[in-house]
């Protein structure tokens, strides 16, 4: 009989596998980021590929994303438009709201980290086999779509 233990890959020991990757990926973001010399913090840059992703966003929709107060989101704005990488203007629907964008430097910032991550990326995933890679993106469609299925209800509850 084989006493050797097989690992769970339904429960704690797959949880822990994908945990331990998400920390070698976040490793290698980090490497990114230093690779193109970027003068924001992770907070900040989470931050800018937030309002990125809307185009434009208010301040209170930012620091709703970023699990924030509106207060300390205001400061890391503050510190991101004085770098000039952030944009504030007067929403046109109502003045005391302000809108943030992404300057062209923001932009170029944002493209620059993108590009250094997925060559890294890229560097690491050309290690697997061809099998293993076509079983990650498998894998990961579906991660994703359980994650998107877990935020909805989530943001359901929230509402209720």
């Amino acid at each position: 009989m084989n006493s050797a233990r097989r690992p769970d890959r339904s429960g704690t020991d797959l949880a822990a596998t994908v945990e331990q990757a998400a920390a070698q990926l976040l490793a290698l973001w980090g490497r990114a980021q230093q690779a193109v010399g970027t003068r924001v913090s992770p907070s900040q840059l989470q931050a800018l590929t937030i309002v990125h992703r809307h185009g434009q966003i208010n301040l209170n929709g930012l620091a709703a994303e970023l699990d924030a107060m509106p207060s300390s989101a205001s400061r890391l704005c503050d510190r991101l438009q004085a770098a000039g990488l952030l944009a504030r203007t007067a929403s046109p629907a109502n003045r005391r709201e302000v809108m943030l964008a992404l300057t062209r430097d923001g932009q170029r910032l944002l493209t620059q980290a993108g590009d250094s991550r997925r060559r890294e990326l890229a560097q690491v995933l050309q290690g697997m086999s061809v099998a293993g890679r076509e079983a990650l993106l498998v894998g990961l469609a579906e991660f994703n779509t359980s994650i998107e299925r877990s935020a909805g209800g989530a943001q359901q509850e929230r509402r209720a």
